[in-house]
């Protein structure tokens, strides 16, 4: 490559690195005021679903689970309590009623979810108190979603999920949520690490909200 080229090329890569952490910096402040925003609407939503929580079973409203986001790093994500307390340790017992592959557990007729979970999470109610785990930067509110899973269980192509925060919602929840194989999400969540931009972030979010109203593919 001659000199003017070599430099052409620098240049461009120069330009293309300040896009990107332009756009990063953009997405960022996005998550802050949506997050705010968001947790402000939903405040009476959330208040309402933590009493039925507490009224439909003994144990805490919330439920903090260990998983693996940005470049590996573990977090505890935020979610309302939908399962009997303790129900972590019956998944092993679960294990042939398994209706997912992959890195995925999913089981449609869970015998571990309350009353109330059941329809908390119909319509994705459950996943509210990660919009905390956006405002503490764990997550974004678009990306792949945060998988209960060991960072070391990442290889492959699989690992590239890490390259972004893990989104409160995404490709994968727009296009089948719980009813898609796990290489359909996979896939779905790879495309979005190499195209992400503002735009196509604001339009899965337009399209979170009628997803989640109709309450499809989500057990």
């Amino acid at each position: 490559m001659s000199a003017p080229a070599a430099e052409t090329a620098r240049r461009r890569s120069n330009v293309y690195r300040l896009r990107r952490r332009a756009g990063r910096a953009a997405k960022r402040t996005i998550d802050m005021v949506g997050a705010v925003a968001l947790l402000v609407l939903a405040a009476p939503v959330l208040l309402a679903a933590v009493v039925a929580v507490r009224a439909d079973t003994p144990g805490p409203a919330l439920f903090r689970q260990r998983r693996t986001g940005w470049c590996g790093k573990e977090f505890k994500l935020l979610k309302l309590r939908t399962m009997q307390v303790g129900s972590e340790g019956l998944r092993v017992a679960l294990a042939d009623r398994n209706e997912a592959d992959g890195r995925l557990f999913k089981i449609r007729e869970d015998p571990r979810v309350t009353p109330v979970g059941r329809w908390l999470r119909r319509y994705s109610l459950d996943e509210l108190p990660q919009l905390l785990n956006v405002l503490m930067g764990h997550m974004s509110l678009v990306g792949p979603r945060p998988l209960p899973v060991e960072d070391s269980d990442f290889t492959g192509e699989a690992r590239r999920r890490l390259l972004v925060r893990p989104g409160l919602t995404g490709l994968w929840q727009i296009s089948g949520r719980s009813d898609l194989a796990w290489e359909d999400a996979l896939r779905l969540d790879l495309e979005y690490v190499d195209t992400w931009s503002i735009r196509k972030d604001l339009v899965i979010l337009a399209r979170t909200l009628p997803v989640v109203l109709r309450g499809e593919g989500a057990y």
